[in-house]
């Protein structure tokens, strides 16, 4: 029976070089809330007959995003690889915005919050929808664990 999801995922801890208490929570949220609810399809696997659950590995090399897919029992299925030159402007765009995000919860508005966390939203949503369209034909997935996934990325991306 095809269960096409992922009920399991791992970041490379070599890929991430910083961390702090707002970007571990993130992660986990992020972590939780994809496993909850996702879809996951790797076509090429699931044609060759490996229908799901997947487990997913995620790291960053050489400036290429790895997303290792294997089956539940650990049997490695294939390696995506994605170039990110199309997400180096979201990913700084949302860092910037995150970190604007979270100056602002210390000393602005609830109103200066609302819109800054507006900007945040639409700037993930434009991410998701670029990962969206670079899997298109190589994994189907859809809008919200798209979402979560490129939380993930921009954790990978964490510089300090």
């Amino acid at each position: 029976m095809a269960d096409p999801r992922i009920t399991h995922i791992e970041l490379d801890d070599a890929t991430i070089l910083w961390r702090n208490a707002d970007i571990e929570q993130e992660r986990r949220i992020a972590i939780f809330d994809l496993i909850e609810d996702n879809i996951f399809k790797p076509i090429r696997a699931f044609e060759a007959g490996h229908e799901g659950p997947y487990h997913l590995r995620l790291s960053v090399r050489d400036g290429r995003l790895s997303l290792e897919i294997s089956d539940e029992k650990g049997a490695a299925l294939e390696t995506m690889v994605l170039g990110l030159a199309r997400f180096r402007r979201p990913i700084r765009e949302y860092f910037a915005i995150c970190e604007s995000y979270y100056q602002a919860i210390r000393k602005a508005t609830p109103q200066e919050i609302e819109t800054i966390d507006m900007a945040r939203r639409g700037v993930h949503n434009e991410a998701a929808e670029l990962l969206v369209e670079r899997l298109e034909g190589k994994i189907e997935t859809d809008f919200p664990t798209a979402r979560r996934l490129f939380t993930l990325i921009c954790v990978l991306h964490i510089r300090g």
